[in-house]
């Protein structure tokens, strides 16, 4: 796994994907960064957009494919509801045109759940560090 240990200026994370599995993972790749606190989890869109409305977030991890609302639906609801929180979808979708229209609800990152352990504090730092867009191309590293 990536080591990184710059320090992240905030970091209040809201987790939304429907594996608790999948979820628990995320967990453990964060788990040795202090400055990153796991505030919250999702299940799906609607109760993200409930938890960021409650808990305003730095970042919410965003899955795509979701049931009761999607990933791309509930940005924009966060959006509306926290508009200072930074959103990072970490998805299995590897389709530029998925990838495109997250970037349209305003994405500020984008990484395939293939490459999580090795992506995912790079781009966490990134966007919290800088507010910058991180988006990776819509192909995965070799494994």
């Amino acid at each position: 796994m990536e080591e990184l240990r710059t320090p992240f200026p905030r970091g209040a994370i809201l987790i939304v994907d429907d594996s608790a599995k999948w979820r628990t993972r995320v967990c453990e790749i964060l788990e040795d960064q202090p400055e990153l606190q796991i505030v919250a989890q999702a299940c799906d869109g609607f109760q993200a957009v409930c938890r960021a409305a409650q808990l305003y977030p730095d970042l919410v991890l965003l899955d795509i494919g979701m049931p009761v609302m999607n990933g791309l639906d509930a940005a924009n609801q966060i959006k509306r509801v926290s508009p200072r929180s930074r959103i990072v979808f970490l998805t299995q979708e590897n389709d530029t045109n998925i990838r495109d229209a997250a970037l349209a609800v305003g994405a500020h990152g984008y990484v395939l759940k293939i490459n999580a352990e090795s992506k995912l504090l790079s781009t966490i730092a990134a966007v919290l560090r800088n507010g910058h867009r991180t988006l990776q191309a819509a192909t995965p590293s070799p494994v």
